[in-house]
Formats: C-alpha cells, structure tokens, sequence
C-alpha cells in the first residue's frame, strides 16, 4: 500500500513540475521580438517568394513550350499498300485498295510561333 501512495504522489510531482514549466515559458517575455523586425523578415520572404514563383513560371512555360514543339514537329505521314486475293478460278476473291495520308506542316507547327507566345529568354526569337 505505502509503495502505490509513493507511486501516486511521485506522479503527481511530475505533472505539476511540466504544468508549472509550461506556464513559466508561455509567461516569460525576454525573448520577444519587436514587430517591425517581424513585418520586414516577412517582407523580405515574401518579395524573395515572389521573385521565385517568377522564375519558376517562365522555367515551366519554357518546358511545356518545348513539350509543344516536339508534338508539332511529329510526321503523321503514312501509306500502306492494297492487296488482292485471286479465286481459283481466277476471279477476284477480295480487294483493299491502299491509302496514303502525307502530313504538311501547319501554321501553328512551326518553333517562331511559340516564340510569341512565350516570352521566355532562353527562347530565340526572330530578330536574334
């Protein structure tokens, strides 16, 4: 019995010690930081974030502009040939006439266009 009183008060000295150094630090003020300090580290991050997202946007648009030209610059162009097959009697059994599609290139497949639409530096453009 004396070893479960023991235990309980010893548990108890616990939780009020970490309660009372909770207390003590959310009172303590002798690390406090004066506001203006505060607004211009924020300042800062924010222009730095800013200035970040920026050059993040222009590296994106220059990648997808990239992605663009590659399925531009694709060929399309295809042909296959027809075949016959003969009865033995010689007549006509079947027939597939063969077919061709020849890809030109469009407006819009060539890399000065995307030039115009991504103003991008590391893009050359058609004065350079």
């Amino acid at each position: 019995m004396n070893a479960t009183v023991l235990s309980l008060s010893l548990h108890c000295n616990r939780s009020t010690k970490s309660t009372n150094m909770i207390k003590n630090f959310l009172s303590d003020e002798a690390g406090v930081i004066v506001s203006a300090e505060i607004v211009l580290v924020a300042t800062i991050l924010v222009l730095g974030m800013i200035v970040g997202l920026g050059e993040l946007q222009s590296a994106i648009v220059g990648e997808l502009s990239d992605v663009a030209s590659a399925f531009g610059n694709v060929d399309q162009s295809y042909s296959t040939s027809g075949w016959v097959s003969y009865k033995a009697s010689g007549g006509i059994k079947s027939r597939t006439y063969g077919s061709s599609y020849y890809d030109v290139p469009d407006e819009c497949d060539c890399d000065e266009n995307l030039t115009i639409v991504c103003d991008d530096p590391g893009e050359k453009t058609s004065d350079n």
